[in-house]
This record gives C-alpha cells, structure tokens and sequence, in this order.
C-alpha cells in the first residue's frame, strides 16, 4: 500500500473559502475517473457553485490492479472522499468501451447486445451500466470493472453513486453550450491521453467520436478525417476547443496551421464560480463540469 501510495500526484487543487465539510449532505460530490488519472469536484445543491476541484495523474501504473491499489491509498489518505452523507455522489469512467442509443431504441435488457457491437466486454469481470442524456434523447451504456465498482459501491453504502461515461459528460455539455448559437462549430475535447470530437445543431447531437492519440500528428489526422466526413470547410469551418490545451502550446499552433478559426471554449453557465477558480483556463475540465448535468437527483 505504501508503494501504491507514491504512483499519485496532485497537480492542481482549488478550494472556494465557502467549503464547510459539516455542510456535506448540501453537495455533489463528482470523481472522474481514468486509468491514469483523476479529477474530483464538490458542487454546492443550493446555487451550483463549484466549491473544490482537485487533479491527480498517476505516473507509473502498469494493470488494473495497480490502479485499484492506487486508488485505495488516495481515498484512504483523503480528508473527505469517503464521507457518506453526500446530496449525491457521481462517478464518471473513462474508456473507450461505451456506446449511444436512441432513447426510443433502447431496452435495458438488451444492455450488452448493444455494447458488444462497440467493445469486447467479458461478462465474468465488467458490469453493464448505462446513463441517459435528456438533451441527445439518447441512452449511454458502458462498462466498468466488477472489482472497481463493488470496491466504490462498498465505500458509500447508504448513498449509491450514480455512475457515468466521459463520452455521454461531453456529448451533455456541448449540447447544451451549443443550444442557443448561430454559428456551426466543430467541437474539440483534447483529453491527455485521447482526442474526442463533437458535431451537434441546435440541441441535436450529430457526430460523437473519441480517439486514441499515439503521436503528435495523429490529432491533425483524426480532426482532417472528421471534417471531411461532416463535409466542414477546412477555411471557413470554426473549431472550439476544450482541454488540456493552451494558447502557447505546439498542439494548438499545429491546428492553426489547418484551421484557421479556432477558438477556446468557456466554463459551462450551469455552475457558479469563486474568484479563487480564476488561475484555471476557462477551456479545462469541461468534461467534470459536464457531470453535473447528468443523472442529478431533484433538490
């Protein structure tokens, strides 16, 4: 456990002064979860202000059990992770075995037929869950490790948490960001370890794709594909960007030289923000604010 105890690291925490741990049963708690990293936001259910946010990657990590040990140490270090009286608690996986269904479509019985289509899902070692995204009328089923999730159903149970995909936390936030406006925008969300691209038109989805970045010149690849597929003008089309991406970044001087109007992306309106959220670029962690339009249990 020690060992484990040293393959995390948190590289960016802010916390709004208005953070009371004995006003807990008020908040949300979010955890987005990857295999190498992992972030955790705490927003009030009173006024949607985000009160905390923390970043943690994992440098060295080499199976699933490793991640697991990892996890159990950071928790178990945490002043607060494993409280229980939570308003609500969502967990938000990310990985590339998921799949999107029309709501008229879907049957919850046919959970796995659906997703085998997409992902090799082994039964024996993965449970089937799925999130509906009200905006899109569509359902996201995906998968999670038995093991993951008896370990975090275990840690609250009095408060199940809700659980779901980075792919549907995105395809909601963008929806809903693009609901009002006039321009066409191609949509990007640059992950650390993935590149996922979103197309939608007045409140309706109509691309959705996530890939995987093995090198540099992989991005301009995947973003010319897309494109060309959706039959964008690679001068005059307008790409808004969200992630872990800044201005002075090689990534960002690359898409220039292919798409001329690029632009970053805001902080989502749904949530309200301290002056102390003002050190992070308003384009990052799109995807965990994105949770807090999914799944929420009324006020």
């Amino acid at each position: 456990m020690h060992t484990a105890a040293l393959n995390f690291k948190l590289i960016k925490k802010i916390k709004d002064e208005r953070f009371d741990e004995d006003q807990i049963h008020l908040y949300y708690l979010l955890i987005h979860m990857g295999t190498r990293d992992l972030q955790v936001g705490v927003i009030n259910s009173e006024d949607d202000r985000m009160l905390l946010l923390e970043d943690y990657v994992f440098p060295s990590l080499n199976s699933h059990q490793d991640l697991l040990r990892i996890l159990e140490s950071l928790f178990d270090s945490h002043a607060f992770l494993k409280a229980a009286f939570w308003h609500q608690i969502k967990i938000c996986i990310k990985h590339n075995k998921f799949v999107q269904v029309p709501e008229v479509l879907f049957l919850e019985e046919a959970s796995y037929d659906y997703l085998k289509y997409n992902a090799a899902v082994d039964p024996d070692e993965e449970d089937i869950v799925y999130i509906t995204n009200p905006r899109s009328k569509a359902v996201t089923i995906f998968s999670i490790q038995k093991d993951l999730k008896n370990w975090l159903d275990s840690l609250y149970p009095n408060n199940p948490p809700v659980y779901l995909h980075q792919s549907a936390s995105l395809i909601e936030g963008v929806t809903q960001f693009a609901l009002n406006r006039k321009e066409q925008f191609l949509y990007i969300y640059v992950d650390r370890f993935k590149l996922h691209i979103i197309s939608c038109s007045k409140g309706k989805l109509l691309y959705y794709n996530q890939f995987v970045i093995k090198q540099f010149s992989d991005y301009i690849k995947f973003i010319m594909l897309v494109i060309k597929s959706l039959n964008f003008n690679q001068r005059t089309s307008q790409v808004m960007l969200w992630g872990y991406i800044g201005k002075t970044s090689p990534h960002y001087h690359e898409f220039y030289k292919y798409v001329n109007n690029v632009v970053f992306g805001h902080r989502p309106s749904f949530i309200s923000y301290g002056y102390m959220f003002d050190e992070i670029q308003d384009h990052h962690f799109f995807d965990l604010y994105s949770m807090h339009l999914l799944g929420s249990k009324k006020k």
